[in-house]
């Protein structure tokens, strides 16, 4: 939830979230999947037709965006939308030649924002989507109030031998999702001297999966995880706590980032357009800048997409027509 606060300190370049290998969750949830790093939306440049086309992103809390983003775009304003799956960094790229419209989440990319937003001018900001990202460590709170003293860094080392699984060996397990998060894990296990391996799920299903397994279980477990997320519905979390983020810790991360030592920062989510679809997408790029929600509400989208197993389009339906007060003032 590339998540991408991943990338500089904290920048979960959720491509963070290769996105989470995430073709598995985008095939279970039904959205698309086509790779834009090769190909574009047949929609995308339609003279004279009413079309947008979304980049999706493969965590469920920027599904449950563009979902909601797609069915009102589709069932009130009359446009044709597109879907397409881009991994977070190429979708700045897709996004600035114009090969998609909008990215509806992300978790801060600076070295794009600087390129295609303030330089070359290709890309607009489009504002926030309402909804405050950050990524950390967790816990589970069952075991936590057993042992409070885990949701503090300097204990961790204490608890390594119960956190030990076949894929750590004789260090503790720290949780991640995809190897293609950009995160600053390893980073951190190494400059706190802490007795763990970060050991990869492969996407955030596959990490969701095996946080429900332990819960399940009641056993202990410490995982990388994010803000907003469905899954804190099903299993409290607790967060531990870190060395705290500091600006000089980030700017010492950008230049080095296996020098970063600190804990990852509060992100508010954006949106961003392509330059000329904010010229020339009329309603639909009026609409998008003015889509703004909560964490509630996206996970209550998310939930039903990756937990009650609705289709996007489902869910999205479901949340529209028992919400018309927010989206009503999302309308051109």
């Amino acid at each position: 939830m590339a998540r991408s606060l991943k990338g500089r300190t904290g920048v979960r370049t959720r491509t963070a979230l290769a996105a989470v290998s995430g073709l598995g969750l985008l095939a279970a949830t039904g959205c698309g999947a086509a790779d834009m790093t090769k190909q574009s939306s047949p929609y995308v440049n339609a003279q004279g037709a009413k079309t947008v086309t979304l980049s999706v992103q493969t965590w469920v809390g920027a599904q449950a965006d563009v979902a909601v983003a797609k069915y009102l775009l589709e069932h009130k304003l009359d446009y044709r939308v597109d879907t397409v799956q881009v991994d977070e960094v190429p979708a700045w790229d897709a996004l600035s030649q114009g090969r998609v419209d909008a990215i509806m989440e992300d978790w801060g990319h600076p070295e794009q924002e600087q390129r295609y937003v303030k330089d070359k001018k290709t890309i607009t900001a489009a504002g926030g989507v309402g909804v405050i990202g950050h990524i950390g460590w967790w816990v589970p709170k069952y075991w936590a109030d057993q042992h409070p003293e885990v949701k503090d860094w300097k204990n961790l080392n204490k608890f390594a031998r119960q956190l030990r699984t076949p894929e750590s060996g004789s260090k503790g397990q720290l949780l991640d999702g995809s190897p293609s998060y950009v995160t600053n894990d390893k980073a951190l296990v190494k400059n706190l001297g802490l007795d763990y391996q970060v050991v990869f799920a492969g996407s955030e299903a596959a990490q969701i999966t095996q946080i429900q397994q332990f819960a399940k279980q009641k056993k202990p477990f410490l995982t990388y995880w994010y803000e907003p997320q469905w899954l804190f519905n099903e299993v409290p979390m607790v967060e531990v706590k870190l060395p705290e983020y500091t600006d000089k810790c980030a700017e010492k991360g950008a230049a080095d980032p296996s020098t970063v030592d600190c804990a990852y920062p509060t992100t508010p989510l954006q949106k961003y357009l392509n330059t000329d679809f904010v010229k020339h997408g009329g309603d639909a790029a009026t609409f998008l800048k003015k889509f703004k929600w909560s964490k509630d509400e996206q996970n209550e989208v998310s939930e039903m997409i990756a937990s009650q197993k609705l289709s996007p389009e489902a869910a999205a339906k479901k949340w529209v027509e028992k919400n018309p007060s927010v989206w009503k003032a999302w309308m051109p």
